[in-house]
């Protein structure tokens, strides 16, 4: 159990120390490298909770995909020509006064949070034969068996969604040479190529 405190205290720590650097580098690209490790260290935290199955969530979606893309996005843009406007000043108060509510709220979240009777008893899931399992097969079995239905129309909904954005943002543009799956599929070969004889010494006009 000491063990597992001193590592929840040292995750917490980087994991604070990190979205620090996030907020105040100046530099995007070193940002967004603190926002992957401040990922890792709130995975590592979920894991000693018993949700390893967030914590899978969040290293492969939030860092192997958002944080990546961020990154990529971030060293494509030409960062140096931005002209680097001091807002600090301009900005201050209204920062203040929203950090502060939010720190109040937080505060306040803080002092009523109660833990339910049992609920460190029931950091494993129980199967119907009784025994404890994890949290990701637990998930699998609620999902796949009474939201079964939820869950096929919610994929349902983001391949309409999909196709929509890909539609939306289809332009037809005239002089580009477009792929023609059908012709290419239902051609025959001796549209595709063809035998020339050529006689010695002779060349071939194409």
């Amino acid at each position: 159990m000491i063990i597992a405190d001193i590592l929840f205290y040292v995750f917490a720590t980087i994991l604070l120390l990190s979205a620090m650097v996030v907020i105040g580098a100046r530099n995007a690209v070193h940002s967004v490298l603190f926002l992957i490790l401040a990922f890792f260290n709130a995975a590592g935290i979920f894991v000693l909770l018993g949700a390893e199955y967030v914590a899978m969530l969040l290293v492969i979606v939030y860092v192997g995909a958002v944080a990546v893309l961020f990154l990529f996005v971030v060293m494509m843009l030409d960062i140096a020509a931005v002209k680097r406007v001091d807002l600090r000043r301009k900005h201050l108060m209204a920062g203040t006064v929203v950090g502060a509510a939010l720190l109040a709220e937080l505060v306040l979240v803080f002092k009523s949070w109660t833990s339910a009777e049992g609920a460190r008893d029931n950091a494993l899931f129980q199967a119907m034969d009784g025994q404890s399992i994890g949290s990701a097969q637990a998930l699998g079995n609620i999902l796949y068996t009474n939201y079964l239905y939820p869950f096929q129309v919610s994929g349902l909904i983001l391949l309409v969604a999909m196709i929509g954005a890909i539609t939306l943002t289809l332009r037809l543009r005239s002089g580009i040479r477009r792929q023609n799956n059908n012709a290419q599929v239902t051609r025959r070969p001796s549209e595709s190529m063809g035998i020339i004889h050529v006689e010695s010494g002779k060349g071939v006009e194409l």
